[in-house]
């Protein structure tokens, strides 16, 4: 018997969202679809029957499948089905992680796992911000223990207006792309990127973004009393208090004393590793793991952190709350790279390189999202030693993904459009060393590195890290914060933007959520101190460099008709092939009829550019061209002045005195010098040696032309232009002035 599915509905602005569970996917925790428009996801929990052995952390994993059918499509990978998950796969399945995490009970050691399908989309509907919301959905209905329903919405401003759940094409005009999830009470997690939004428009933003969810929780919550289940029974995981007491006697002294010494995160690490392992074999003599008595320490550790910063106002380091580290800079570190920033805070090291592409290096997208290509990239790597550590080297994790689409979303709005730079970016962030806030690092290092290779950015951008640390009323917003006051602390704000306003924004909290006063008073901190630290990257690079370095390719555009691309192209690319390889060049032509001609020296790019300017440039009254003679008859030569272009020079315009012969002045292979005098209806081509001979003005020349000139034949051409060539050539370094 079919099973009868349980649906509600909320409209949420103008959308309508849909959910229906108790159709499919029966044996799973909880199962929903979720619905707005054509774009459906599906969305499964479940949670193993007994705690996870050994584990002292809550062992979650939310994964998100893109589902290339969802679009009518089929894989582009040779296998033809997906492999690995895109990146914005993995983005849309961190996204949906973060504001579920810290709604599950502190001792639940159970793994729960969350996984979701894309199976419709229409192109319009932005399936990441459904994710969020199906995996909401899932949990609530669910055995699983979990302190939910969450709600999701996507905001955009368009024109001063906010608007909800934007589409696709929305999006493409709108200054703000903000992503906020939260309960019915707080903001749980926030993903934005925005075109220099203030800090007190993006707080109006926040605020609205958390009136517009509400719709969404009622409708889950009405949604569990139809369809939810029972929370199961779980198994807590349980600190002894009494060892956690004999550990703090024994640990604290320690710990103050060796925080109140001058901060080295290594000299410091290898303290309290020997002081764990003192404790280890103190305590693991009878039923005690170590994994007890590590847990009882860091609890301890935990707490002193915590209450020297909301009492005593210090921190781990030393510095005041508003306080940032040390910073120094360096650019044009590698001399090869088209750029490069070397961004050093604390502990913290970015090195971000910077490299120019032509546009055929743009960055292919195979995705359910409209976009099928991307000039701007961003990659940011992690290793190892940078924390001091060895681990093998994996493909970037999702963390790095993460971490990088931040800094790329904080520098694309600056980033100038391809009509003033036609050039593919790429930057790659390699973190030397991190103590805390790596990716804002790169941000910096991105701008130094943009900067050092000449690119024209509309205004530089810088980064830093906010944390917070709550216990019921009492708070303490940090500046710039440690690796452990991330760890121990309960809010990680990422806050990146320029002097006029925030680019890039991002949120992630341990607690169940924070108000928009909070949110508000760590923005108003973390403008200040961008603006400081703009100040450090600025003493080393006011403005970005006049000119690429000389071994930075240059393009040149040249804009030609389109019904002229396949003259350059050749059959079967034969033509620009031979181009390229000639003048040593790459050249990429658009549907536009944009012709870019990337090269490292002005000579080859010179020779490039007339080459595709003698295939498609047609030629204009009055005009003198070098050309070949092709062939001759009694009546006149017919010289070729421009690629499969030939005109006509009569016998009485091949010299200044009257000649009777033809071969007498000129032979078939030849060069001449000669002027376009007309071009009739038909486009046959009048030509004149004498006219180039007795400098003749172009008027003068068209005038005794048609005076009486012999009755024309021979080969045609295409209608005239009036361009000619100086006016369709731009490119280079010769960009508008920077602001």
């Amino acid at each position: 018997m079919k099973p009868e599915a349980k649906i509600v509905q909320a409209q949420v602005a103008n959308k309508l969202f849909t959910i229906e569970t108790g159709k499919i996917a029966l044996q799973a925790g909880g199962a929903v679809t979720l619905r707005v428009g054509d774009t459906i996801i599906f969305a499964a929990a479940t949670m193993s029957p007994d705690a996870k052995e050994g584990f002292d952390f809550f062992p979650l994993t939310v994964e998100y499948e893109e589902r290339m059918y969802a679009g009518g499509r089929i894989p582009g990978s040779f296998f033809r089905r997906e492999g690995r998950p895109t990146d914005e796969a993995i983005l849309t399945a961190r996204l949906s992680d973060r504001p579920i995490r810290p709604l599950f009970p502190a001792d639940l050691r159970n793994e729960v796992q969350v996984i979701m399908y894309s199976l419709s989309s229409d192109g319009e509907n932005p399936i990441d911000i459904l994710a969020v919301n199906a995996a909401s959905a899932a949990l609530s209905i669910s055995d699983i223990p979990w302190n939910g329903p969450i709600g999701a919405v996507r905001i955009g401003r368009i024109d001063g207006e906010f608007i909800v759940n934007p589409t696709f094409p929305e999006l493409e005009y709108s200054d703000l792309d903000l992503r906020i999830a939260g309960t019915r009470d707080a903001i749980l997690m926030v993903e934005c990127g925005a075109n220099e939004i203030s800090e007190e428009d993006m707080v109006s933003a926040l605020e609205f973004g958390h009136q517009a969810l509400q719709p969404i929780i009622e409708m889950q919550e009405r949604l569990i009393e139809i369809a939810g289940k029972p929370k199961a029974a779980y198994i807590p995981y349980i600190e002894r208090e009494d060892i956690v007491e004999q550990i703090r006697q024994l640990a604290a002294p320690v710990i103050t004393e060796t925080l109140e010494k001058p901060y080295v995160k290594s000299e410091r690490n290898a303290t309290f590793k020997k002081l764990e392992q003192e404790l280890i074999e103190q305590f693991c003599k009878d039923e005690l793991t170590e994994m007890d008595v590590r847990s009882a320490l860091d609890k301890v550790y935990k707490q002193i952190i915590r209450t020297n910063i909301l009492e005593r106002k210090t921190r781990a380091d030393g510095r005041g709350l508003d306080e940032i580290r040390p910073i120094w800079c360096e650019v044009d570190v590698s001399p090869r790279a088209h750029g490069s920033g070397l961004f050093t805070r604390g502990e913290t090291q970015v090195l971000t390189l910077a490299t120019l592409g032509t546009p055929r290096e743009a960055q292919e997208i195979d995705s359910l999202s409209p976009s099928e290509s991307k000039r701007y990239m961003h990659h940011y790597n992690f290793p190892p030693f940078s924390t001091g550590e060895t681990k093998p080297l994996r493909s970037a994790s999702r963390r790095e993904i993460g971490h990088g689409a931040l800094a790329e979303r904080a520098l694309l709005p600056v980033i100038p459009p391809e009509s003033k730079f036609p050039y593919t970016l790429r930057l790659v962030s390699e973190v030397l060393s991190s103590n805390g806030s790596s990716s804002m690092a790169s941000v910096c290092g991105s701008t130094l590195a943009l900067m050092d290779t000449g690119v024209p950015i509309l205004a530089p951008v810088a980064g830093v890290a906010m944390g917070l640390v709550k216990e019921g009323d009492n708070y303490a917003i940090l500046t710039d914060i440690l690796g452990l006051e991330d760890h121990y602390g309960d809010m990680d704000f990422k806050v990146a933007g320029t002097p006029n306003g925030i680019t890039a924004l991002q949120m992630d909290i341990k607690i169940k959520g924070i108000t928009s006063q909070i949110m508000s008073e760590a923005l108003e901190k973390a403008r200040i101190a961008r603006g400081f630290i703009l100040e450090k990257m600025l003493e080393v690079i006011p403005e970005p460099r006049p000119e690429l370095k000389s071994h930075a390719p240059r393009i040149t555009v040249v804009q030609i008709p389109i019904d002229k691309i396949g003259a350059v192209i050749g059959p079967g690319g034969k033509t620009i092939r031979s181009i390229q390889d000639e003048t040593n060049t790459k050249i990429d032509i658009g549907e536009d009829g944009s012709v870019f001609i990337s090269a490292t020296d002005r000579d080859s790019a010179r020779m490039a550019v007339e080459r595709v300017e003698n295939l498609t440039e047609t030629p204009v009254i009055g005009q003198i061209y070098t050309g070949k003679v092709v062939r001759v008859a009694d009546f006149g030569a017919f010289v070729e002045i421009l690629p499969n272009i030939d005109g006509l020079v009569h016998i009485s315009q091949l010299d200044s005195t009257r000649i009777n012969n033809v071969e007498d002045v000129v032979r078939v292979g030849d060069e001449i010098t000669v002027m376009v005098t007309d071009i009739d209806s038909q486009g046959k081509i009048r030509l004149s040696r004498t006219a180039v001979l007795e400098g003749w003005s172009a008027e003068e020349a068209q005038s005794r032309d048609r005076k009486g000139s012999p009755s024309r034949s021979g080969p045609g051409s295409r209608q005239p232009s009036p361009n000619r060539r100086d006016d369709r050539r731009s490119g280079g370094n010769n960009f508008p002035p920077r602001r």
